[in-house]
Order: C-alpha cells, then structure tokens, then sequence
C-alpha cells in the first residue's frame, strides 16, 4: 500500500504489483535448489525489479510496499504444487497486466512509450520464454498421475452407477469400488512401469507408484460416501460430485502447467465420466433385472 501522501499517485498499482512479482521471485530463487530454475528466477526478479523502476520514474517520490498477503500465498503454493505450475499460475495475475499496459500505451508521453512497450514484450514473450526453461522432476510424471486419476474417476464412477441399478445396499457398492480400484491400482500402475521403461529419462518405478497411487487414493475418495450413508442415491450424488472436484482440480493444475484451456478439458473429462455412468447404470439395471436381484439390500 502506497505512503497515505501518495495514494492517487497514477501508476501506484503497477509499481506495488511490479514490486510484489519481484519479491515473489526472489523468494522462490532463495528456496529453489536446481541452479538452473535459481537463475531463471533471479533473471525474471530482475526483469520485474527493472519494471518497478520505470513505473517509480512516472512518479518521482512515490514509494510502495509489497503485498505480502500474496506472496505467501505463492510461497504456499510452491511447497504444494512444485515450482513450476507456481510461476505459470503468477504469469495468469501478469496477463492482466498487460492488458492494462498496453491500454494505457497510447496515453503516456512518447518518450516513455518504447520503454512500456519493452516491457509488455518482456512480460509476453521473453517471461513465458524464461518459465520454459524451468525443470522440474513431478511434472515430468504429471501425465501417470492424470492416468491415474482420471481413469480411475470414470471407471469407479461407472462401477458405482452400475450398482445403483443391481442393489440398494450402499456397502456392497462401498466395497465392490473398492476392490475393483484396488486390482485396477495394481494393473494401472503394471502398465505405467512397462511404457515408463521405454524411457531412459523417466524412472519407471516412479512411474508405476505415480499412476498407481493416484488412482488408489481416488477410488478411496470415491467409495467414501458409500460407507458414510445408506441412502444409494445420496451416496452415488456425493461420490460423483467428489470425482467432478477431483477432476476440476487437476485439470485446472495441468491446464497452468503446459498452457492448456481449462474449461474445455474439464468439459470433455466430466462428460466422459457422466456419460459411462449413464451407461454402466442402464447396464446394471439391465443385469438386476435380468438376474432378479435389481433393488436387493442383501
């Protein structure tokens, strides 16, 4: 927050901003153990640091304070989410940014214009060309984690849609989730060591717990409700909605980690998963039918 004197000082809010993204950085060069990310994150400190002073030369005398609830906020995500989907995720709050400076463009004297204009390219082009550069071992194993989450979501949700057509006893679906998900864990996580040995640049143990794992702890969260209720719909109603968080959250990770557009995918995967279940359920009320045990409690 700018000195009370200076609060209707024009281009406050980018000096704050500018100052807030350098810090930021800094900070996460400090913790950053790879050398090479450290440099990428000294680099853009730098380049922010060079922002701040432009917008500061706007306005002689002016002074600004970081917003520090902010940066912990990054610092917290970065001990969750890895270095990488960190910076990307700051680069979202940047983006607005440039709209705004390339508003503001036309307006300023000319002889301060090429220099803003250097600075939108800077924040564009070169930043986004900087975080490229990032290395980072968890995203190297982010798609077995997706494998595993999402194959697990639309293949336990399609169990449980099935059993909502055979019974109504919420514990045999409850725990004919569980052991499904438990065998297609080990059979997932198989398959994920066997395609992760025919690349030298990944472990193909890792590999295997990565998909495994993701998908165990999916099917957990996805049988959960089941042994909470004993109301069928109820429990089914809250084991998807858990499957379209889960799905939600790491869609939205993955769309920030490799520039992708979240909302599309989250579309296709949430209607990949709803549309199995409508399936498995006309199947199972089918079977229950058919073996005249559709609707038993046991």
């Amino acid at each position: 927050m700018l000195q009370l004197s200076l609060m209707n000082t024009p281009y406050a809010k980018y000096m704050r901003d500018e100052l807030t993204d350098r810090l930021v950085y800094q900070k996460l060069a400090v913790r950053e153990k790879n050398p090479e990310n450290k440099e990428v994150l000294e680099h853009l400190a730098a380049q922010e640091q060079s922002h701040y002073e432009f917008w500061q030369s706007l306005a002689p005398g002016a002074t600004a304070t970081s917003n520090n609830v902010l940066i912990a906020t990054i610092l917290f995500l970065r001990f969750v989410l890895g270095v990488t989907f960190t910076v990307k995720f700051l680069e979202l709050h940047e983006e607005n940014m440039v709209e705004e400076y390339t508003a503001l463009l036309p307006t300023l004297a000319e002889e301060y214009r090429p220099r803003l204009q250097s600075i939108i390219n800077e924040e564009t082009s070169q930043e986004k060309a900087l975080m490229a550069e990032l290395k980072e071992k968890r995203v190297a194993y982010v798609g077995f984690i997706a494998l595993g989450l999402a194959d697990a979501i639309v293949e336990i949700t399609g169990v449980h849609a099935g059993f909502l057509g055979i019974t109504g006893s919420t514990l045999i679906a409850g725990i004919s989730g569980v052991t499904v998900g438990f065998a297609a864990a080990i059979s997932m996580g198989s398959a994920s060591y066997i395609q992760a040995k025919q690349d030298p640049e990944k472990s193909a143990v890792i590999s295997a717990l990565a998909t495994g794992i993701s998908y165990l702890l999916s099917v957990v969260l996805l049988a959960l409700p089941y042994f909470i209720t004993k109301e069928m719909l109820l429990a089914f109603t809250a084991s998807t909605l858990v499957g379209v968080v889960l799905l939600a959250g790491f869609t939205f990770y993955g769309a920030v980690i490799f520039d992708r557009k979240f909302l599309r995918e989250f579309i296709e995967s949430v209607s990949l998963m709803l549309g199995t279940a409508l399936a498995t359920f006309f199947f199972g009320t089918f079977v229950g039918k058919l073996s005249g045990i559709g609707g038993k409690s046991f």
